[in-house]
């Protein structure tokens, strides 16, 4: 992440910031219904790409430093980055990550959820309900005046208090009219540690939770990310904002507040 400076964000910013995360929160529904055996990663891609097309919007994964596809899907083992196919179909009893991000008027919508496709087995249901928790004990730290380290400590205590591990090559980060900016968000670390929050910072905490080792490593089309156990791995993710009472998630649908 090249540019170190963390920008706070005016109303106006926070304005359009919100309406670009409500619309990603909408399209992560609209998807959800498909998600079922028999579907590919393709699939749901080129349905991601119509609708938001179809409501003027622009899919920032897509062409991102060379990505080919407008989302993210990551089944099982995958833990980021995921590339859809058409070869690759849902089975009963996988799980998939879904990761979108849109631009609305310039700004960016970043969030993602973890999908059971059919009936998970208990471990990964556990491993998928552990992870959602890891994202809502983040977010409750987020706070002016409160560390970046909180955060992490948070996410990571509760994670391996289940026996299970956070991914450490992988962050959340800044997010507004750059898709990555300053500042990054470990989900792991030390209470009282790093950069101090300030109302106006906006950011995504997207915990990445393994089965097995934390470790990953990066296959040879340079984008999908696995588990190098290749063991299961859940996320969850919100874009946020931090405010002079507490915290806004900004990807989160009316219904489930």
């Amino acid at each position: 992440m090249k540019n170190e400076t963390i920008v706070i964000l005016s109303s106006r910013e926070l304005d359009k910031m919100r309406k670009a995360g409500r619309l990603a929160a909408e399209l992560l529904h609209h998807l959800e219904p498909m998600v079922k055996p028999g579907v590919s990663t393709l699939q749901l891609n080129d349905e991601a790409e119509r609708w938001t097309q179809a409501h003027g919007a622009k899919s920032a994964p897509l062409g991102y430093h060379g990505f080919p596809k407008s989302i993210c899907t990551s089944v099982n083992e995958v833990v980021c980055h995921g590339i859809p196919n058409a070869k690759q179909i849902l089975k009963e009893g996988d799980i998939i990550n879904i990761d979108v991000t849109l631009i609305v008027d310039g700004y960016h919508g970043d969030t993602s959820k973890t999908f059971f496709v059919g009936t998970p087995s208990p471990t990964a249901k556990k491993l998928v309900e552990v992870t959602h928790e890891c994202l809502c004990r983040g977010i409750a730290e987020v706070k002016p005046g409160a560390r970046i380290g909180n955060i992490g400590a948070a996410i990571q205590e509760y994670a391996e208090s289940e026996g299970f591990s956070v991914v450490r090559d992988f962050v959340g980060h800044g997010v507004s009219n750059i898709f990555h900016t300053a500042p990054e968000i470990p989900h792991y670390g030390t209470r009282g540690k790093g950069k101090l929050l300030r109302a106006g910072m906006v950011f995504t905490i997207e915990p990445m939770i393994n089965l097995g080792t934390w470790e990953v490593e990066v296959l040879s089309d340079k984008w999908t990310a696995v588990t190098r156990d290749r063991k299961l791995t859940a996320q969850f993710e919100h874009t946020l904002a931090v405010t002079e009472n507490g915290v806004e998630i900004l990807t989160m649908l009316d219904a489930e507040s």
